[in-house]
This record gives structure tokens, sequence and C-alpha cells, in this order.
């Protein structure tokens, strides 16, 4: 079983990565492949980047209030490229009545502020499979 692969990104303007960068090492600390986009990312870069690296996931951080557009995108551009198999999650700061609609839209999971990093290692093996250990 090869190992997960996820791409994080940070679409739009926001320029506050810590926590992208943060989530990014759990996850390869915890065996995933992580391929990270760095800043300022179109939805049309995080989806290009998630088909060229065979990503079985992109997950978006987004703090800029900007959350319904860019994940709407995302979802859209996935639905277009016949690649809807890729799960996309995220975080950042979205307001609950947000989160539901996003959920309905395609996003498996949204994690908030204060989630643990263990939380979404965890999230994200239930959902992908389990992580091979590194060798």
């Amino acid at each position: 079983m090869s190992s997960i692969r996820v791409v994080i990104a940070k679409p739009g303007l926001d320029g506050h990565d810590r926590g992208a960068k943060v989530v990014a090492r759990a996850l390869r600390d915890a065996g995933v492949e992580v391929i990270y986009t760095g800043l300022h990312q179109t939805p049309e870069q995080i989806v290009s980047a998630a088909l060229q690296e065979d990503a079985d996931a992109i997950g978006l951080s987004v703090l800029s209030g900007a959350h319904m557009t860019q994940f709407g995108r995302v979802l859209e551009l996935l639905r277009e490229r016949a690649a809807t198999d890729i799960t996309v999650f995220g975080g950042g700061i979205i307001p609950d009545a947000d989160i539901a609609e996003l959920e309905r839209l395609g996003v498996a999971r949204i994690f908030t502020p204060g989630a643990s990093t263990t939380e979404i290692v965890d999230w994200v093996r239930s959902e992908l499979g389990s992580i091979e250990p590194v060798s």
C-alpha cells in the first residue's frame, strides 16, 4: 500500500501560513507525503498541483474570510477535471454556519482554531486509509 499524499495549500491573499506549516509537519511526521504549495495560490494552481502529484487529498488553510469562494472554486475545478475522488478538507477561521454550507458543498471536514494536530492526523488516517510507517 502506498502512502497517503496530501497537498496543503494557502489560497488567495492570506499571508499567514504558520498553521498550514504546523499541519504539514504533523502529517509528514505521521508518514503522510505532504506537498506544501506555499502562499498566495489560486484554486487552479492548487488543483493542478494535486493532479500532478496524484494527491489523495487537498487541505486548504483559509484565514482571510474568503473560504466560501476558495473552497467552492477548488471543488468546482475538481468536478470539471473528473477528480472528485480527491478529498478536500481544511481549516481556518470559519463561522459554524459556513462550515455546514461547506460540508454541504462537498468539503469533507473543517478544523477550526484549537483543533490539535493529533485530531487532524487521526482524521486523515481514518478518512484516507492507514499510513505506512516511514522506513
